[in-house]
């Protein structure tokens, strides 16, 4: 690590076009350098550079929600400029699954977005069973969307907890941390883990719901329910949590659509899109729900659309649970060279278990040149993947279009010309997962 300028530096420099950055590490002062190149060098006049103040909120900041940096301009309290600075948690996935079978790929999905991880499951085995042509039984779909709106309230529990304790309480993320311990529970009792579930699998499931499962599941809504009312008691009149988000970090309809947001902050500022309505995937377009939206655009409307949102993935839920014992079937399609055979086969038969093996040696190969783009309404906007195929049982290309990532690109809209008390609001609002946007 280079050492030839002390920190203070950059607040006592004399003028614009001295290098005050040099002290920090290689990556460090490139993005330094590339906020003094855009920001640092205007005309002085009667506001000196010495009344500044650059700032870093994280990557360890708790408010930062992971391992995000935001570098800030400062005048006073106020923020004139932000730049932000991701790559903490990069783990390169998309080069990762170019050198895995399809199948292989399953449990690294689940670490991207952590908190809803049976949606990212299902939105890979989507786009591979598009590229392969394979169509997935209607029983297993119709699971596939049942957990996945478990998973959307998974994910939304753990931010309104998180978001509340940011502007500064905390008996509402001990309570919503108490329904996530429930669903950590549903998921182990349907797929065998806790939290990384991997259970979906290209061609269908890999064990089908119980009777018990589905009436957990029922158990976990009707008491949901009741405490999501008792909540939005709580908050929606709450004076200290209206003034912390109403009015703070409001976006237009043009606003969102130009910066390219997706999900709940698209919606919370008028635009109403939901790939699950516009492009019905799994069995969605067999159910009746409504798209929360909002008109007013701040952290206050996306609060509110978040929560609604839930509201209406208990009402899916319920519709779930009542189709699915009428269902009968498979629960992945029955083709040797497209899923795994089912463990009695394999256990019980040679056919079977050389089937098993392929699988695992080879797994799914779809038709050389074969390319496609599938996404899912996932918890925090549009998860999607494109897919290019060799003819092998490894993708030759993977991009991830993830939501944390396409929602970041407006933040330092957002953080410039806001105060510093206003960054944890701002931060919490747009709702980013690190694992999800370092691909």
């Amino acid at each position: 690590m280079e050492t030839t300028t002390a920190p203070s530096a950059i607040a006592n420099a004399a003028t614009p076009d001295e290098s005050v950055f040099t002290f920090w590490p290689r990556h460090n002062a490139a993005i330094y350098q590339a906020l003094e190149d855009k920001y640092v060098h205007v005309e002085l006049d009667d506001d000196p550079l010495e009344s500044k103040m650059i700032l870093n909120l994280g990557p360890q900041h708790p408010a930062t929600h992971g391992v995000l940096r935001c570098v800030i301009r400062l005048d006073g309290e106020n923020i004139e400029r932000c730049l932000l600075d991701i790559g903490y948690l990069h783990r390169g996935v998309e080069k990762l699954a170019e050198v895995k079978t399809f199948q292989e790929f399953m449990p690294y999905t689940d670490r991207m977005d952590y908190l809803q991880p049976y949606a990212n499951n299902v939105a890979w085995c989507l786009a591979v069973e598009k590229l392969a042509g394979i169509d997935v039984p209607p029983r297993a779909q119709w699971i596939r969307t049942l957990l996945c709106e478990v998973a959307r309230i998974q994910a939304h529990l753990l931010w309104i907890g998180t978001m509340v304790m940011d502007a500064g309480a905390l008996s509402v993320f001990l309570w919503t941390f108490k329904y996530r311990e429930e669903i950590y529970n549903i998921m182990d009792e349907v797929a065998g883990a806790r939290f990384t579930v991997s259970h979906s699998r290209i061609g269908g499931l890999t064990t089908d719901i119980s009777d018990a499962s589905m009436a957990r599941i029922l158990a976990f809504v009707n008491d949901f329910d009741v405490q999501l009312k008792d909540w939005k008691k709580l908050l929606n009149r709450n004076r200290i949590w209206i003034d912390r988000n109403a009015g703070i970090g409001t976006l237009s309809a043009d606003d969102v659509i130009e910066l390219g947001f997706t999900g709940p902050n698209l919606r919370a500022s008028g635009v109403g899109h939901d790939i699950r309505k516009f492009e019905p995937y799994l069995v969605y377009d067999l159910i009746d729900f409504d798209i929360p939206m909002r008109s007013e655009g701040d952290s206050l409307a996306r609060y509110f659309v978040r929560v609604e949102e839930m509201e209406q993935s208990s009402r899916i839920i319920r519709q779930c649970l009542e189709h699915i014992p009428n269902v009968a079937g498979p629960i992945r399609v029955d083709d040797a060279k497209q899923t795994y055979a089912s463990k009695d086969e394999v256990y019980y038969s040679m056919e079977g278990m050389i089937h098993d093996f392929m699988m695992t040696d080879t797994g799914v190969a779809p038709p050389k040149g074969a390319e496609s783009y599938h996404a899912i309404e996932a918890a925090k906007g549009e998860l999607g993947f494109h897919l290019v195929s060799d003819g092998t049982g490894s993708p030759w290309r993977v991009k991830m279009n993830s939501p944390s990532f396409c929602n970041l690109q407006g933040l330092e809209y957002l953080m410039e010309g806001a105060m510093v008390s206003d960054t944890p609001i701002l931060i919490g609002s747009v709702d980013p997962v690190m694992g999800d946007a370092d691909k």
